[in-house]
């Protein structure tokens, strides 16, 4: 079964040029857990976004995959 992707934290990290390890030692966690969130085997909690965009200095929603479909 594919999972479905819900986060676009992989493609903001590549953007911002800050790596999976970097971004787990900001927020003091593994590096697994951020790989897991990259990956889309697991999800951040609201709060934990809420920190990521904090951290990256992007827009919460820049982090989501948009659920409407043909609006941008």
């Amino acid at each position: 079964m594919k999972t479905k992707a819900i986060n676009r934290l992989k493609a903001v990290l590549a953007e911002r040029q800050i790596t999976n390890k970097r971004l787990s030692e900001r927020m003091n966690l593994s590096a697994t857990t951020v790989s897991r969130w990259c990956t889309n085997k697991a999800q951040p909690s609201l709060e934990t976004l809420v920190e990521i965009a904090r951290i990256l200095k992007v827009d919460i929603k820049d982090l989501l995959i948009s659920t409407r479909r043909g609006y941008k």
